[in-house]
C-alpha cells in the first residue's frame, strides 16, 4: 500500500508541474480571455487515460503500477477532468444513464455552485 501511495505521489507531482508548465506555455501563444491552458490540459489529460486505460485493457502491454503512475497520479495531478471524462465515459458503456447525467451535470453545476458558495463564506468571515 505504502508503495502504491509513493508510485501515485511521484506520478502526481509530474503531473502537477507538467500541468503548470503546460498552462503557462498554452497562455503564452495564445492571448485571450478564454482559459486555453485549462482547455488543452484537459483534452491532453483525457488522451493520456484513453492512451493509458486501453494499453491497460490488453493485460500484459501495462502492469498495475505503471497504469497506477500514470492514470491516478500522472492523469491525476494534470488534470482530474480525465478521471471524470472516463468515469463517464464507463458509465455510459454500462447504460447507465442517469449515473452519467447526474455525475456530468452534478458535477458541474453543483461543483460551480460551491466555489461560489466558497467565496461567499471566506468574504463574508475574512
Amino acid at each position: 500500500m505504502f508503495r502504491n501511495i509513493l508510485i501515485v505521489g511521484a506520478g502526481g507531482f509530474l503531473g502537477s508541474v507538467s500541468r503548470y508548465l503546460g498552462q503557462l506555455f498554452v497562455e503564452k501563444v495564445f492571448h485571450s480571455t478564454f482559459p486555453w491552458g485549462t482547455f488543452f490540459v484537459n483534452i491532453v489529460g483525457c488522451f493520456v487515460i484513453g492512451i493509458v486505460y486501453a494499453l491497460a485493457e490488453k493485460g500484459n502491454m501495462m502492469n498495475a503500477e505503471w497504469r497506477i503512475f500514470l492514470a491516478v497520479g500522472f492523469c491525476g495531478g494534470f488534470t482530474t477532468f480525465s478521471s471524470f471524462a472516463y468515469n463517464n465515459l464507463t458509465l455510459l458503456k454500462d447504460h447507465a444513464y442517469g449515473a452519467f447525467l447526474f455525475n456530468t451535470f452534478g458535477s458541474v453545476l453543483i461543483g460551480i455552485a460551491v466555489v461560489y458558495a466558497g467565496i461567499i463564506i471566506v468574504r463574508s468571515i475574512v
